[in-house]
């Protein structure tokens, strides 16, 4: 794409919030997101636009658009890990070698899209969701009682919980951690934006 780091920097923040939000973030956000100043923000959003890399309607807020085909360096990685077997968690079985690969894209793959977030904090604990683990999200509008899903408030607090319908239109999002409670907010103010399909953890 032939962007300074600061731009690429821009792209990836836009790229992400849009994953995790559906929409694109505003200028103030961006600048919050990644420690500068609107001002500054502006300036690269003028250059990439000249680079022919971002678009937007100077009439609204939240229209910036990615419109380069090309992939970004974190999206140019190889998936692929070679999978040499089977190994005993059960009854000890011979652990034979073979020339195969999990190619991790397409094992998550969904026609809706996915995206990676990292967890953070212990809600989850007790669905085996640890601190520093990445979940894997299919991008999903709906949820059915008891997935784990991200669920963003009207306040802009993203969460993930396990979800669950209430009486009255009401949403229950509930944590795995005994010492927490659920939080109850009436659906109108919470909207899901993906499903936990997967957990990636590195050791």
């Amino acid at each position: 794409m032939n962007l300074t780091p600061r731009q690429l920097d821009v792209i990836v923040a836009i790229r992400n919030y849009r994953h995790l939000h559906g929409y694109s973030p505003t200028m103030q956000e961006l600048a919050d997101q990644l420690g500068t100043s609107k001002v500054t923000i502006f300036e690269h959003v003028g250059a990439l636009e000249k680079k022919r890399v971002l678009r937007r309607d100077k009439h609204k807020a939240r229209s910036l658009e990615i419109v380069s085909d090309e992939k970004l360096p974190d999206e140019n990685r190889d998936t692929k890990l070679p999978l040499l077997g089977n190994i005993a968690a059960g009854s000890p079985i011979e652990a034979v070698e073979n020339r195969e690969e999990i190619d991790l894209e397409s094992m998550f793959r969904s026609k809706a899209g996915v995206y990676c977030l990292r967890v953070r904090g212990e809600s989850m604990i007790e669905d085996h969701l640890c601190d520093g683990d990445y979940v894997v999200i299919e991008r999903r509008e709906s949820a059915r009682n008891g997935e784990q899903v991200v669920a963003l408030l009207d306040t802009g607090e993203a969460t993930l919980k396990r979800f669950y319908k209430e009486p009255g239109n009401k949403i229950r999002l509930q944590p795995a951690n005994a010492t927490m409670e659920p939080r109850i907010v009436d659906a109108e103010r919470c909207r899901v934006q993906g499903v936990v399909i997967g957990v990636l953890r590195s050791y």
